[in-house]
């Protein structure tokens, strides 16, 4: 009994979240491919409301690099805020105004405030005064189009030091059709990270995995060698 009640959450949360999705791609096609559009009007599947939760994990294991910190496509800002601290100057960067304007209204009284900004750029030709120790992708190389990832790959390069690291959430991992989100795979990473010198350190299952996207995410550290 209490397995056929599972199931039929499930479907229903799926069904739900597809709904979502599906509103989302529309808003992006009338909207020719407008982000501020579904925050302007709160369709945003992609984001938890909360820090995620594997980030949160490897915080608590010390396991993050110390340094400078970025995360792009932070959209609200809750990685941000949530990594920051004396030791970790973390920039959050997003296409959407109205994103990075919920992001500064969220952080207001951070007691950490000092130690984190966001920023309203294009990833692709945003230049930093200083490039970083980690980057942390997560529900941002999917979002892109399927032939902008060797650029993605390449400003990962451009934007980490020589001993950097970046952290990939790999999903959807999946079968679908279509996006965003556009469907990836760790081979799909290799390729664009491979050629600037990245190599994988660990690719795992995220156990921690919110919701639906449990069972098809992944996480992989990648560290820059060249």
């Amino acid at each position: 009994m209490e397995q056929k009640i599972e199931k039929e959450n499930h479907t229903n949360n799926s069904t739900i979240f597809d709904f979502k999705v599906e509103k989302m791609q529309g808003i992006l096609d009338e909207y020719a491919g407008s982000w501020d559009k579904c925050w302007e009007q709160g369709v945003t599947p992609w984001d938890l409301d909360q820090p995620t939760p594997v980030l949160l994990q490897l915080l608590e294991k010390e396991t993050l690099p110390k340094g400078r910190f970025l995360v792009p496509g932070c959209g609200a800002g809750h990685d941000v805020i949530a990594t920051a601290n004396p030791e970790r100057y973390v920039v959050g960067l997003d296409f959407s105004e109205i994103a990075i304007t919920k992001a500064r209204k969220i952080s207001l009284s951070a007691p950490n405030a000092k130690c984190f900004e966001f920023i309203v750029a294009d990833f692709f030709t945003w230049r930093p005064n200083e490039i970083f120790d980690l980057i942390f992708d997560y529900t941002f190389f999917c979002a892109i189009e399927p032939r902008m990832r060797a650029a993605w790959g390449k400003r990962m390069h451009e934007l980490s030091k020589p001993d950097g690291e970046i952290i990939t959430l790999m999903w959807p991992t999946n079968d679908r059709d279509g996006g965003p989100p556009f469907k990836v795979s760790v081979a799909d990473y290799e390729e664009v990270l491979h050629p600037w010198g990245f190599k994988a350190t660990c690719i795992i299952d995220n156990e921690l995995a919110v919701g639906l996207r449990r069972g098809c995410e992944k996480l992989a550290r990648w560290k820059r060698c060249l």
